[in-house]
């Protein structure tokens, strides 16, 4: 990437970058890259007006599927140490799914924490496949089983989960009054989707119905909509997404920060990816999936550092 592409980002993005670029943009000198925002420096931000949490959450669900996780297949013990590894080290969002089976391991490790001093997030699985079961049922029976499970009287946010069709308020008005009087009834805080598509999250910028919106954002274009082949496009479009999202008034929750696992070959990519994200005015939070305690302090330090 040249660096007049990088700076272009950089304008998109609406604020000063964090000493990041992309894998190709090696070339750029420090100048064009290095830059800080006290914005950033904040160990809280405020999702919404009602969630407020850590700036990096955990993300129990990489490779989620079938009530499975990498954090399920690590062992119910170490699934636990995690994540209080996590949260004594200031990360207090925690990003749980349906289909990712992590609500009863968050549970447990939180169990002796007060349940205001973290936030806990879910997502409602709607479409065939990925569920052990076949009948899906409407958030607000879904629901009471995620409680349940979580050991909690609410949870936070409450996603659609892995939403790609640009009809989806269409397609699922039902579901979204069903979230709607949850959030009324105060056992949800936020309603909003996780979005998996481009199309998808420019609707969810302009439906009032959303709260919070989870994105995929990283700076190598990873696991990101568009051409395999131009990198610098599919960032430069993720980036005006997430802008117009977060211009919208909604929080905006960056996920696949490291491709989902397919940065673990290389730190310098992770790095520079991490500090990227974070470099975006507008992201509130961004989530990974730990599987190690030093993956925890590294992206700490990558955010920080």
């Amino acid at each position: 990437m040249k660096r007049r592409d990088f700076l272009e980002i950089a304008a998109l993005a609406g604020g000063t970058l964090a000493a990041t670029s992309l894998t190709v943009s090696d070339s750029l000198s420090d100048e064009a890259v290095l830059g800080s925002s006290a914005k950033h420096s904040s160990l809280e931000t405020q999702i919404t007006k009602e969630v407020k949490s850590s700036r990096i959450g955990f993300g129990t669900g990489m490779r989620g599927v079938q009530r499975q996780s990498d954090l399920t297949r690590a062992g119910w013990t170490k699934g636990i140490e995690l994540l209080r590894f996590a949260y004594d080290r200031g990360i207090r969002l925690f990003d749980c799914a349906d289909c990712y089976g992590t609500h009863f391991v968050v549970a447990e490790a939180l169990k002796d924490k007060h349940r205001d001093s973290y936030v806990l997030v879910s997502k409602v699985w709607l479409r065939p496949g990925n569920l052990p079961e076949l009948e899906r049922l409407p958030p607000h029976i879904s629901v009471r089983r995620f409680l349940k499970e979580l050991r909690t009287d609410y949870i936070d946010i409450l996603q659609l989960h892995c939403i790609d069709s640009g009809k989806w308020t269409t397609e699922l008005a039902e579901a979204m009054e069903s979230m709607e009087q949850l959030k009324q009834k105060g056992i949800i805080r936020a309603h909003g989707i996780s979005s998996h598509s481009n199309a998808s999250a420019e609707v969810a910028a302009e439906t009032n119905w959303c709260d919070v919106v989870h994105v995929r954002i990283n700076g190598e274009g990873m696991n990101m909509d568009g051409a395999k082949e131009d990198a610098v496009k599919r960032v430069e479009e993720g980036v005006r997404i997430t802008k117009k999202i977060h211009d919208a008034g909604k929080g905006v929750i960056a996920m696949k920060v490291l491709g989902e696992g397919k940065m673990a070959h290389d730190p310098g990519m992770r790095k520079r990816s991490t500090r990227f994200v974070a470099g975006l005015d507008s992201i509130d939070v961004m989530i990974a999936g730990f599987t190690e305690k030093e993956h925890i302090t590294e992206f700490i330090d990558n955010v920080y550092g």
